[in-house]
């Protein structure tokens, strides 16, 4: 079966956590979760309990990818008592201002370092059957007017700094999931955006996992 090569519209889901079945093509409903520093399930507040791992920047500061492995394999026992498919991190946007408003989700300024802390814990995650989810892809690296905001940056930029940690976490986990930004890069929104999702994500990575657009987006989902 060919996959499509571009960005497609679908359907919003059942509610925040659940995507909607396709009984003509034998897809049951998937659960999401957020993370990564601890499973929340599907309640907003008053959930069942989880583990609260230290935020990513603490953890990006041990540069231990063995330890952020075996964190992941515990946030896939977590995710799986929670009936989770898919949990929505790690976060790996570059830190590049203290004034970010979810800098403590990233690991690091560096996105070599990044990536390779990132594609460990993904890949302890998938070691337990629960889909990982690089986010958000990509320059995203302000909450201020985050869904409008246009990031204006080079092409050498793009991919040495802000491309870098995706292309890297891929290479270790081959994350079966990336989740796009709400910001537009160079004056397109990323999750409509060919040259990004498409020539560079599909075809020159090589990659074929599930695309999912941030919330509130619509669901805009490429497979």
């Amino acid at each position: 079966m060919n996959r499509p090569r571009h960005l497609t519209p679908g359907g919003t889901g059942i509610d925040n956590w659940h995507t909607v079945p396709v009984p003509r093509l034998n897809i049951p409903s998937i659960r999401v979760s957020d993370g990564p520093n601890g499973v929340r399930g599907t309640r907003f507040f008053n959930g069942v309990p989880a583990a609260c791992l230290p935020c990513s920047t603490a953890l990006g500061s041990t540069w231990d990818k063995e330890l952020l492995e075996r964190l992941g394999e515990l946030l896939g026992d977590e995710a799986r008592a929670k009936g989770a498919h898919v949990l929505l991190g790690p976060t790996i946007n570059i830190q590049r201002s203290p004034l970010g408003g979810r800098g403590f989700e990233s690991f690091s300024e560096d996105g070599l370092l990044s990536g390779v802390l990132a594609g460990h814990l993904v890949k302890g995650l998938q070691s337990k059957g629960v889909a990982g989810t690089l986010k958000h892809f990509v320059c995203n690296d302000q909450e201020h007017e985050r869904m409008a905001v246009d990031t204006i940056v080079t092409p050498r930029a793009l991919r040495e700094i802000y491309l870098l940690p995706f292309q890297q976490a891929l290479k270790i986990s081959q994350a079966a999931c990336i989740m796009t930004s709400y910001n537009k890069v160079n004056g397109k929104h990323v999750s409509e955006s060919r040259e990004i999702i498409t020539d560079i994500l599909r075809n020159e990575w090589k990659w074929n996992g599930l695309v999912m657009s941030d919330w509130y987006e619509g669901w805009l989902i490429s497979i």
